[in-house]
């Protein structure tokens, strides 16, 4: 944003996400409030001194003195760009909000679970649904429940462009919120192309560590057109997008009842659990640990940018209610 103080520049991008995520012109006793929620303490007064400095720069605009402000579509982008140095190390800081934001209860089958959102033009949109059929039917998701989103809706902090159709699938980061609720701390260690064959893990082919990343590897990968999903669903060989877990050892008979509760609510889709400190598909695992392995949410995805479908891909961006996502079949059918 070009300030020259940081400390007003991390406030100012703190309002503009509220007023992104309240969808409605809002004025500053309101956004206190909400920044207030987050533990950001600024006065009413504060909240207008940089709601000054942000329409001055065209990121929010006054709607009216009784209705507020909103924010532009340049405030919008203003937030996705964010600020480079913010974002080191911001893919396991997601992964830890995104976890700490779960609230999914799978006996209730309720709550809020963290969605990737993939945003397609709208008429490719059909005939990339088409392409995930097959990933989605072989279970080489985190979930086969989506939720669609059209042009001119936010979803988090997206809005959507016109022309553009909002793919909402259901991100592995459940499994770490849902463990952690059940008080069972969740090591992300990183994400990767998995090699399968004969439709079982064989090893990791390319990995990046989410620690230091700045994007979330299940992107890295799909940009560099590094998988074979649909290879992988018409044959059960190939390579698809994989995120690599560790989980104390001492709480194996929880974990195994808390995943199979996700299975039951079809999401969080394990690949494999390892043994006691015993290597998994290769990969060390550290002293009285286990190793987990989640299939990647994107694959489906994934699949769709190699049969030449591109789309702009914002992972582990937000939280969804449970009960507001469809299974798969239903958007194939409409």
């Amino acid at each position: 944003m070009g300030f020259e103080n940081h400390d007003v520049e991390r406030k100012t991008l703190a309002i503009l996400k509220v007023l992104s995520s309240l969808q409605k012109p809002s004025g500053a006793r309101i956004i206190a409030q909400c920044l207030e929620d987050q533990g950001i303490h600024l006065s009413e007064r504060a909240v207008r001194y940089h709601l000054q400095l942000t329409d001055e720069r065209g990121l929010t605009q006054l709607v009216g003195r009784q209705d507020g402000r909103q924010i532009t579509e340049k405030g919008l982008s203003e937030i996705r760009a964010a600020l480079v140095k913010d974002k080191v190390g911001l893919a396991i800081s997601r992964i830890e909000l995104l976890a700490f934001h779960t609230t999914f209860d799978y006996e209730l089958g309720r709550g809020s679970v963290p969605v990737n959102v993939s945003l397609f033009q709208k008429d490719r949109f059909k005939k990339a649904i088409q392409v995930m059929r097959p990933v989605f039917e072989r279970g080489l998701c985190a979930s086969p429940l989506v939720a669609v989103v059209e042009s001119g809706r936010l979803i988090g902090d997206i809005r959507v462009p016109e022309g553009q159709i909002a793919l909402a699938t259901v991100c592995s980061v459940v499994v770490n919120g849902t463990l952690l609720k059940a008080g069972i701390p969740m090591d992300s260690r990183f994400g990767g192309t998995l090699q399968l064959q004969g439709h079982r893990p064989l090893r990791f082919t390319e990995i990046v560590h989410y620690n230091g990343c700045s994007l979330d590897p299940s992107e890295i990968f799909i940009r560099a057109k590094m998988t074979s999903v649909r290879e992988t669903a018409a044959t059960g060989s190939g390579e698809i997008l994989a995120n690599f877990r560790e989980i104390p050892a001492v709480c194996r008979p929880l974990a195994d009842r808390v995943l199979e509760g996700l299975s039951r609510a079809k999401v969080g889709a394990t690949i494999t659990m390892g043994n006691v400190s015993e290597a998994l598909c290769e990969v060390p695992v550290e002293p009285n640990k286990i190793g987990v392995i989640l299939i990647g949410g994107l694959n489906p995805v994934a699949a769709a940018q190699e049969a030449g479908i591109e789309a702009e891909n914002h992972s582990m961006c937000t939280t969804m209610d449970y009960e507001s996502l469809v299974d798969y079949r239903e958007v194939i059918c409409g």
